[in-house]
C-alpha cells in the first residue's frame, strides 16, 4: 500500500501563486509515476499534471500548461505542484495520485492510490 498526503491548499487571489505538496509513504517501490488531479463541485475529476519518479517524463493538461510546474524530490518522497497566474476556474479539490504502470498516464483509472485531497480556492 502507498499512502499519499497532500498539503499546501488554501485561498488565493486571482493572479496569485500556490504550491502544493504530496508526501508519499509505504510501498512506494511499486510506484512509477505520480499525478495531480482536481475536482470542482459538480464536475468530474480531471487531470492536471504528472511526473515519473525518475523525472524523465512530465505531462500537463492544456488548461494549466505554462502556468503549472510539477517536480519531485526523491529523497523526500515528495511531489510538488507549483501553479502561477491562478484563475477562479482553478478552484477545486486537488488530489495526488500514484500509478504503478510504467507509462505515464493522464487517466484517473490508471492510478492506483489516491490522497485525501486539498482545497484550492481562487477568488476573483
Amino acid at each position: 500500500q502507498v499512502q499519499l498526503a497532500e498539503s499546501g491548499g488554501g485561498l488565493v487571489q486571482a493572479g496569485g501563486s500556490l504550491s502544493l505538496s504530496c508526501a508519499a509513504s509505504g510501498g512506494i517501490f511499486s510506484v512509477n509515476g505520480l499525478g495531480w488531479f482536481r475536482q470542482a463541485p459538480g464536475k468530474e475529476r480531471e487531470f492536471v499534471a504528472a511526473i515519473r519518479w525518475n523525472g524523465d517524463s512530465t505531462a500537463y493538461a492544456d488548461s494549466v500548461k505554462g502556468r503549472a510546474t510539477i517536480s519531485r524530490d526523491n529523497a523526500k518522497r515528495t511531489v510538488y505542484l507549483q501553479m502561477n497566474s491562478l484563475k477562479p476556474e482553478d478552484t477545486a479539490g486537488y488530489y495526488c495520485a500514484a500509478q504503478r504502470t510504467v507509462r505515464l498516464s493522464t487517466e484517473t483509472r490508471a492510478y492506483d492510490y489516491w490522497g485525501q485531497g486539498t482545497q484550492v480556492t481562487v477568488s476573483s
